[in-house]
């Protein structure tokens, strides 16, 4: 469903405390729809989650609210180091092949269920047996066993270096009820051990979440938080302002250096580990030659699709990890060069005249279309006419996954380890290869960088991995974009995170 824009006017509080206004078909848990005693969180975030089921949606706006429902095993701090969650230790064999997690006690499901160690199983067997959008993390395990209700043993084919990060690194591996699962409830009516549980939600308008008060962790500060979906910025920041909201992420790039002047909003702003990129379809011809995409490389302005989308607030980037990764790689090969782009089309033997681009961007995403625009400039120099398509996102991964596409442009979010930046993207079995990228000196790189236990040599491994792909055009990486987020001052405890984790378990507001 395409995220529904309030107009400046509409009274944003009573959009959200009344479900029953909206044409859609709400969702009442308890039969209430009120929230535990305290003050109730209005976040307004930019688009509507496909599902609820963190197995299965790969939507941002799905994952801010599941940060709030969901636990893993281990979860990231505000360093991207991994941390005890619902597991509150474990251990490594001394051949590295085997994990055994030892699961915290007295921790139960928003139903009042305990949560075991058949819990566990359970959802990993799951992500993997049906290969769902994360399988890929799992692919080393060989056996999940469960020798008593509170230890997990996963065992491994080979050392696994970045096992925590893939069990942890995101909500898409939270650790989820059979029966939610099994009843078909968990795509709308999600049931997890998180800080937040699921009170109601209304199609097209919001999904109100109350506080865990027997949270494993302790009871969330505030008594719940209802997600409004308003992809217009403006909208947003003025509900912001006049109070009607305490938090978004729809925020107009072009109006970040008034509001950070602006005692009324506080404003985050983070460099991310996000990067957004261009992917040409290699099952189609000329894109099948390098040749081709490199041109389409050479011709494009990176710096000016950074300004018109992120408003300086992006930095650009000819690979995937940000710069201020410890597993940041150096690498400037291509430049803004039309003559450069139109010697390789001539090499490749194309007519860029004759070349009519289906560029697949979408609505839900407006910097895509954005960029897309001058992307299509940038492009008419060699003669390649460029059509745009913007669906919704839903519409956008049918496309892509049916390879509808000449090229499309998108962000990859939940990247921690190196393998997260590269490995199901451009390996030639990866998941989310969509783009059909093969190269065996690639493949032999991932491999070998997901079993390598050294750091020192893990960051040659990918450094040279890196380069390859950028070489080969697989992806023409454009810029890794800052977390920009804007709270009222009265909102305490919040943090912007490089990960782009929405969590509002340890906020307060004042007032």
């Amino acid at each position: 469903m395409k995220p529904r824009t309030l107009l400046p006017g509409i009274a944003l509080l009573s959009a959200l405390a009344l479900s029953a206004c909206s044409t859609g078909t709400g969702v009442d848990l308890d039969g209430t729809g009120t929230a535990p005693s305290g003050t109730v969180l209005a976040a307004a975030i930019a688009g509507e989650p496909d599902q609820l089921d963190p197995h299965k949606t790969t939507s941002y706006f799905s994952f801010e609210v599941l940060e709030n429902i969901f636990d893993t095993l281990v979860a990231p701090d505000e360093n991207l180091e991994m941390q005890p969650a619902l597991a509150e230790s474990w251990d490594l064999s001394d051949d590295q092949l085997t994990w055994t997690f030892h699961l915290r006690e007295g921790v139960s499901f928003h139903d009042g269920s305990p949560f075991t160690s058949a819990d566990v199983a359970y959802s990993l067997n799951r992500i993997i047996d049906e290969e769902l959008a994360n399988a890929w993390r799992l692919s080393a395990v060989t056996g999940i066993a469960t020798p008593d209700d509170r230890t997990v043993e996963i065992t491994v084919a080979q050392p696994t270096p970045n096992l925590l990060s893939s069990l942890g690194g995101f909500k898409g591996m939270a650790i989820v009820q059979q029966q939610n699962v099994e009843s078909g409830d968990i795509t709308t009516k999600p049931v997890g051990t998180g800080p937040f549980s699921l009170s109601g939600y209304t199609p097209g308008d919001a999904i109100r979440l109350e506080a865990n008060p027997d949270y494993w962790d302790g009871a969330p500060g505030v008594g719940g938080v209802t997600f409004s979906f308003l992809s217009e910025g403006n909208t947003a920041i003025a509900a912001l302002k006049s109070g009607e909201i305490h938090w978004t992420d729809s925020i107009p790039a072009q109006q970040l250096e008034q509001l950070q002047q602006d005692d009324q909003v506080e404003i985050g702003l983070e460099p991310s580990t996000d990067y957004w990129y261009l992917a040409l379809n290699q099952q189609r011809e000329p894109y099948d030659d390098a040749r081709v995409r490199q041109a389409i490389g050479y011709a494009i302005d990176r710096d000016a699709i950074a300004q018109v989308t992120s408003y300086g607030t992006a930095e650009v980037n000819q690979l995937a990890i940000p710069q201020q990764s410890a597993w940041f790689t150096e690498f400037d090969e291509y430049r803004t060069d039309p003559d450069r782009a139109n010697e390789l089309l001539s090499e490749a033997g194309v007519d860029g005249s004759t070349l009519k681009l289906d560029l697949l961007a979408s609505s839900d995403y407006p910097e895509t279309v954005t960029a897309a625009q001058v992307i299509a400039d940038n492009l008419k120099p060699l003669g390649i006419e460029v059509s745009i398509r913007q669906p919704d996102f839903a519409t956008w991964l049918d496309e892509q996954n049916t390879g509808n596409f000449d090229m499309l442009m998108m962000a990859w979010l939940g990247n921690i380890d190196p393998d997260d930046f590269y490995y199901a993207q451009h390996h030639t079995d990866g998941a989310s290869n969509a783009q059909g990228y093969s190269n065996p000196r690639v493949d032999e790189l991932l491999d070998s960088g997901r079993v390598e236990t050294d750091t020192e040599a893990r960051k040659q491994i990918y450094a040279e991995a890196a380069k390859l792909i950028a070489e080969d055009a697989s992806y023409l990486y454009l810029y890794n974009p800052s977390v920009i987020q804007a709270w009222s001052p009265g909102l305490e405890g919040y943090t912007a995170r490089s990960d782009r984790a929405v969590r509002f378990k340890d906020v307060s507001l004042a007032g």
